[in-house]
C-alpha cells in the first residue's frame, strides 16, 4: 500500500535519522539516537495539523483569501472555512521530485505553476541535510515567470518536549513583542529568559527577534534548539489546545519570513523579480 504522504525519503548521519515526504516535501520525523525530536506522524497518515509541512509561497493565513498585488485584486481558494482564510500556501499536498539524494542529504523540487489567485511561476527547491550540527533545511525560490511575484516562506515542525505535555518544559523565545499583544514585558508571553510554559495557551506570532552574533535566532524547548536565519523575522508558536491530536503534547515553532495576512498588509512580503532567487534556512540542534 502506498503511503498517503508518498515516497519516504530517509537520510541519516551519526545516530540522526530524518524522513522527508514526497507529498509537500515535509519533514515527517527526526530522531537522534532513538529520541524523537519532533512530534511527527505515521507513514500511514495524512499529515495532521500541519505537522512538518513547508508553507510556500506564504505561511500562515490570508484573510478571505484576498489580496492586491501589481495593481490587481487576487482571490485565492479559501481552504480554512472556519476562519474564512487561505492558509499555509499552495504546495503542502503537491508531489515533489527528488533532485539529489545521498545518505545524509536530500534535495526535492517542485515548480509552482500559475493558477487562480496566484498567477506566478516559482521554482522551489528544499535541501534537507544532517551533520554534526544537527538538521538544516534550506529553501530556494526562483521566479521563472515574466512578472514580479509575492513570496513568503515558513515551516511547521512540532517540537517534542519528551514529557506528556509542554506545561513543564522550559521554553526560551528571544522575542520582544507579540503581534496583536505588544511588548512581552510583564505578560505571560515573556519567555526571553527561559521558563516553564505552564498553562500559557500559545497561538501567537512573536516578532522583534533578538539574534546571536552569527545572525541566527534560537528558540529552545528543553533539549532541542530551533534556529532560523535572518530571512525569518517571525516565529509562530502554537500549543494546539483545541486540537485533539496536539492538545499541548508538543509545541509548534514555525519560522516565518512574514507575519499572518502579509499578502493583504504587505508587511515583510518578499517580491521576487523575474529570474531572481531568494534563500532561507532554519534547522534543529539537539543537545
Amino acid at each position: 500500500m502506498r503511503s498517503p504522504s508518498g515516497e519516504q525519503l530517509e537520510i541519516a548521519f551519526a545516530g540522526q535519522r530524518a524522513v522527508v515526504t514526497e507529498v509537500g516535501a515535509g519533514l515527517r520525523t527526526y530522531s537522534v539516537d532513538g529520541r524523537e525530536i519532533l512530534d511527527g506522524y505515521s507513514d500511514r497518515e495524512i499529515a495532521p495539523s500541519g505537522r512538518g509541512q513547508m508553507l510556500l509561497p506564504w505561511p500562515n493565513r490570508i484573510a478571505e483569501g484576498r489580496y492586491e498585488f501589481g495593481g490587481e485584486e487576487r482571490q485565492l481558494p479559501v481552504n480554512e472555512p472556519e476562519t474564512g482564510c487561505a492558509i499555509h500556501g499552495l504546495v503542502r499536498w503537491a508531489a515533489w521530485s527528488v533532485a539529489e539524494q545521498d545518505t545524509h542529504r536530500v534535495v526535492v523540487e517542485h515548480t509552482l505553476h500559475p493558477q487562480p489567485g496566484y498567477p506566478f511561476a516559482v521554482a522551489l527547491s528544499i535541501a534537507y541535510s544532517l551533520s554534526e550540527d544537527g538538521l538544516r533545511v534550506s529553501t530556494t525560490a526562483t521566479n521563472v515567470g515574466e512578472d514580479p511575484c509575492p513570496y513568503g516562506a515558513g515551516a511547521h515542525p512540532y517540537l517534542n518536549p519528551g514529557t506528556p505535555t509542554v506545561d513543564t518544559a522550559i521554553l526560551r523565545v528571544p522575542a520582544r513583542t507579540v503581534l496583536d499583544v505588544g511588548p512581552v514585558d510583564g505578560t505571560e508571553f515573556d519567555f526571553r529568559k527561559g521558563r516553564p510554559v505552564g498553562g500559557t495557551k500559545l497561538d501567537h506570532c512573536f516578532a522583534d527577534l533578538d539574534r546571536d552574533d552569527d545572525g541566527l535566532v534560537r528558540v529552545a524547548l528543553d533539549g532541542t534548539t530551533l534556529w532560523a536565519d535572518e530571512a525569518y523575522g517571525y516565529l509562530m508558536l502554537y500549543t494546539g489546545d483545541g486540537r485533539p491530536d496536539v492538545a499541548r503534547r508538543s509545541l509548534a515553532v514555525e519560522p516565518m519570513t512574514c507575519p499572518p495576512h502579509a499578502f493583504r498588509t504587505g508587511e515583510s512580503v518578499i517580491v521576487i523579480e523575474p529570474g531572481d532567487s531568494v534563500e532561507s534556512a532554519w534547522g534543529l540542534t539537539p543537545q
